[in-house]
């Protein structure tokens, strides 16, 4: 179940998070992000003393949600992309 509700979240909000930064992706590429990005979301969130990536709720949709943003911002950063 917990793999399922990864893909879930992970592509929604990789979805969302390509939505927010303007770049275009697959299906396969937003649950990439949204999954990678709920790993980041869950470590800068710990940094800051909240809780990660706790299961299917809205909270942890937040937490992948931004880290999403912060993976496609740091990969339009190093590859000298820019948003419309």
């Amino acid at each position: 179940m917990s793999i399922v509700v990864w893909i879930i979240i992970g592509g929604l909000a990789g979805w969302i998070g390509n939505m927010i930064m303007k770049t275009e992706g697959g299906l396969l590429k937003n649950i990439v992000t949204g999954i990678v990005g709920a790993l980041i979301g869950g470590f800068v969130m710990s940094f800051f003393g909240a809780s990660g990536f706790t299961g299917f709720n809205v909270w942890s949709f937040v937490v992948a949600l931004v880290g999403s943003i912060i993976l496609i911002a740091i990969i339009n950063l190093l590859t000298g992309r820019r948003t419309a």
